[in-house]
């Protein structure tokens, strides 16, 4: 089931925009502002994002670019009630990769979500045994199930990934998941490290002492 991100601050509209698409097999995660919109693509992955422009703290044109600046390539849609030619520019210059003026028809969002989420299903992905990495969406998949992993979880997993089999330094790991200007006990990487155990119980993550961390396939 596609995970879909709707940016949408009419309550009612967006309550009936969830339906339709939960109707149509999508699992929907509504919010009603851009600070929520945000932290919400820090704590899950989505498939496709659904976004308002004039919605309150961050607007969808600013949310958008913001997220594309840090690597998020999750494709977009924008919904909205601007007809403007200068609007239209922005949201496709942030990143946009559709565009639907408000009121539109129902089953065209559907058509059009579908395909763009055909597309992307001939995405660059690299296995590891159990684990999927998925390039361009930016996420992992163990046993073919999509994990739900914070933004340093999944930098955690992927770098043990990439050195299958072979110990990966501490210090590259706090380099990877922290900047210089944090300071991190090694309590905060075992948490981490537990973490990730947890998600992938037919695989092992061995801890080298006094070097770093292990996955061994």
């Amino acid at each position: 089931m596609n995970k879909l991100l709707l940016l949408e601050d009419d309550i009612l509209f967006g309550e009936t925009l969830t339906d339709l698409l939960e109707d149509s097999n999508f699992e929907v995660t509504h919010v009603t502002n851009g600070q929520d919109a945000l932290d919400k693509t820090f704590s899950k992955k989505f498939d496709l994002y659904l976004l308002d422009i004039n919605v309150p703290l961050i607007d969808g044109i600013t949310l958008l670019k913001e997220l594309r600046d840090a690597n998020d390539n999750t494709p977009s849609i924008f919904l909205t009630s601007h007809k403007d030619k200068e609007v239209l520019k922005r949201s496709f210059l942030s990143g946009a990769d559709d565009y639907m003026t408000k009121p539109f028809d129902s089953d065209e969002l559907i058509f059009r979500i579908n395909a763009i989420l055909s597309r992307v299903t001939q995405r660059d992905v690299e296995s590891t045994g159990l684990l999927t990495h998925d390039k361009t969406l930016k996420r992992i998949l163990y046993d073919g199930k999509d994990l739900e992993l914070s933004k340093k979880e999944y930098k955690l997993l992927l770098l043990l990934m990439q050195h299958i089999n072979a110990t990966v330094p501490k210090d590259l790991i706090l380099e990877e998941l922290w900047s210089s200007s944090d300071t991190v006990s090694d309590g905060a990487l075992r948490v981490y490290i537990n973490r990730i155990k947890n998600l992938l119980p037919q695989m092992n993550i061995e801890n080298v002492r006094g070097i770093g961390y292990k996955l061994v396939s």
